[in-house]
């Protein structure tokens, strides 16, 4: 009998990536599409979930050109977190979903926050609210396109509409429902308070599910068109940062990972329920079902390739960074150039580049971009310190992962280890392992990570650069605080 495969449907912002593994768990074949991000007023942020679901179809389609997908045994997902789908009766999408990077909604963030106030939000959830978040898109909805609101049959997290499309199961995840503002994550279930502030029912809302759950096997249909088998058997998956940490074995107390990708991370896998009172990171579920503590950047690599791409006309990434010097200058950045999420969750933050010179060069401001970039990350990682976190080392994926000036600078600002995998895609490889897991292949999760997942790399802190990088993370937390708008 020929071995099983197995699919990573990783949905992104820009674009869709499928791979394809064996057993091992080594990826055999990858296909990608994109697809547009609808910029309609300043700050909103929109998509198509039809160009999910058609962009998957033809993804799968090029994949099964190359391979044998029927043997695939199990497919699965990581995806993009907090944005809105809504359908009708008929299963028709109502509007574009609105997304996780969409912030028109600072009126509705600071009624939750200030009238039915953060104590209570944090009592029902564990988190406080943020203009990323679910919840205050429905209000949001519900004042401004009240047609749109009424007409609503069931509501959805990017990913799961994917799901729904392959198998017509409705069902979310445990670690994607965390980021909505309506799941109580200690208890797993929807906060009964905040689905009648919002003015919605759990009937419009999905079966909860673990993250390695089979929801149902794939369409006949579908697989038909596809290559893939009828029995081919769809789970659930999870939120980009949950299953990204699967993919880096971030899935133990006293673990991080960090991703570098246009925005920013810092996860922390706890094993008992605990939230920030101070609201600085998240308290969410992970995709083992335990917990975790999450601060997100908004501008991480994004910052990186702003500042490249838009200010200095160039797309050679490697030779600037590879460029950058040895010599730690005073120049300052601020890589607020959304606002900012996590720790200082201000949308009015600001850029800032500042104490520049005519004795610097070219590359001492990239390298001071680079340097705000991983400030804005240790920064959240204090706010965890401050809450009981302990580490030594920690795994990072994502696109800044390929850069071993960055990796370096990384490792010398946090004053801890900092260790990349065999692959960078982190987050495919996650829900490849949720797929195995839901499959049998694996037993648990813990399981799988033991035996698929090997470190390739191993950056170790310089104390003398972190003594310097100390002060200047102090300059950089002032030059915020200097600047703050009220």
């Amino acid at each position: 009998m020929p071995s099983k495969l197995y699919l990573g449907v990783d949905l992104g912002t820009s674009s869709i990536k499928l791979s394809l593994a064996d057993e091992g768990g080594k990826i055999l074949d990858t296909e990608s599409r994109d697809y547009p991000l609808s910029l309609p007023k300043v700050n909103w942020a929109e998509q198509n979930p039809d160009d999910w679901y058609l962009s998957c179809i033809d993804a799968l389609k090029a994949l099964h050109r190359r391979n044998d997908l029927s043997r695939v045994a199990s497919l699965s997902f990581s995806g993009q977190m907090h944005g809105l789908v809504i359908l009708d009766k008929y299963d028709r999408v109502i509007r574009p979903a609105i997304l996780w990077n969409d912030s028109r909604t600072e009126e509705e963030v600071d009624y939750l926050n200030n009238v039915i106030t953060k104590e209570v939000l944090l009592r029902e959830t564990g988190n406080i609210a943020l203009c990323g978040f679910t919840a205050p898109k429905l209000l949001w909805l519900k004042k401004h396109e009240e047609d749109n609101f009424d007409r609503i049959a069931k509501i959805m997290l990017p990913k799961d509409y994917l799901a729904y499309r392959l198998t017509r199961v409705f069902a979310s995840d445990v670690s994607d429902l965390s980021g909505t503002l309506f799941f109580d994550v200690q208890r797993r279930c929807y906060s009964d308070y905040l689905l009648d502030i919002l003015g919605i029912q759990k009937r419009q809302l999905p079966e909860i599910k673990n993250s390695y759950d089979v929801i149902g096997t794939v369409l006949p249909a579908i697989a038909d068109q596809v290559g893939l088998s009828h029995g081919t058997k769809v789970v659930i998956g999870g939120g980009d940062q949950a299953v990204g940490a699967i993919g880096t074995a971030a899935i133990h107390e006293n673990e991080i990972s960090i991703s570098l990708g246009t925005s920013g991370t810092v996860f922390a896998p706890i094993d008992n329920y605990s939230f920030d009172s101070l609201g600085r990171v998240h308290s969410f579920r992970h995709a083992t079902s335990k917990f975790h503590l999450m601060g997100c950047t908004l501008s991480a690599m994004g910052s990186l390739k702003w500042f490249l791409e838009e200010v200095l006309h160039t797309t050679d990434f490697v030779t600037e960074l590879e460029s950058m010097p040895e010599r730690v200058s005073d120049i300052l950045f601020l890589p607020y150039l959304t606002g900012e999420r996590s720790p200082i969750n201000d949308t009015k933050a600001k850029g800032y580049l500042a104490n520049l010179s005519l004795f610097y060069k070219r590359e001492d401001i990239i390298k001071a971009v680079v340097e705000g970039i991983c400030f804005s990350l240790y920064d959240v990682y204090n706010a965890m310190c401050d809450l009981g976190l302990h580490v030594s080392s920690s795994r990072v994926i994502g696109g800044g992962s390929k850069s071993k000036r960055l990796l370096q600078i990384l490792a010398d600002i946090f004053d801890i280890d900092i260790k990349t995998i065999t692959t960078n895609d982190g987050g495919a490889l996650g829900a490849i392992i949720l797929a195995m897991v839901g499959d049998g292949r694996y037993h648990s999760i813990e399981e799988a990570c033991d035996a698929l997942i090997r470190d390739k790399d191993v950056y170790h802190p310089d104390k003398n650069k972190h003594a310097i990088y100390k002060k200047k993370f102090q300059a950089y937390k002032d030059l915020y605080l200097r600047n703050k708008i009220q």
